[in-house]
């Protein structure tokens, strides 16, 4: 796996978060860890969006305040994945998504990436004062359940998200 940092995006990243969009979705992909990426008509809409997240006096109302990084690849600053540390929980956080959401591009999976990416955050998210974190995946999605047991989380229950049709594994991870 080549070297990875996370870094806040600015508008220096537009063109590759855009391009991340399109892989994404091309690829009938998940975006978590995104925001609210999928459902922007502009990358300048989505940075916009992202940063009344990351701000107490402007997240939308039902929201929590959420940091948004890019995995940008060294030294050729490719963005191969996106993290989203979420500072607190409201209702829907703390009964089923967590404190963490991430995904990898496509074409940049099983590389280590999300392994990286996850331990990257976790710094972070002491930082901000958390003791331990919620992460969740999918009972199918061995490779996120291999990120998360590598980054020391233990297994809480599986879950299902009413109305999504959807069950989550739960995680938590003491920091």
């Amino acid at each position: 796996m080549e070297t990875i940092g996370l870094t806040i995006p600015g508008q220096e990243h537009l063109d590759q978060v855009w391009g991340y969009r399109q892989d994404c979705c091309g690829a009938d992909s998940s975006m978590d860890g995104c925001g609210p990426l999928r459902f922007n008509t502009s990358p300048e809409q989505w940075l916009e969006d992202i940063r009344r997240y990351a701000d107490p006096d402007t997240v939308p109302e039902g929201k929590v305040q959420a940091t948004q990084f890019l995995a940008v690849r060294q030294p050729d600053g490719r963005v191969v994945g996106m993290i989203q540390v979420r500072h607190y929980f409201n209702e829907y956080l703390e009964k089923y998504a967590g404190h963490i959401g991430y995904s990898v591009r496509p074409s940049e999976r099983r590389k280590g990436y999300a392994k990286e990416m996850l331990r990257l955050a976790l710094g972070f998210c002491r930082q901000i004062g958390l003791e331990r974190v919620l992460v969740s995946c999918k009972p199918d999605n061995e490779g996120s359940r291999r990120t998360i047991l590598a980054n020391g989380g233990v297994y809480e229950r599986t879950v299902h998200v009413p109305g999504e049709g959807i069950d989550l594994e739960r995680y938590w991870i003491a920091l």
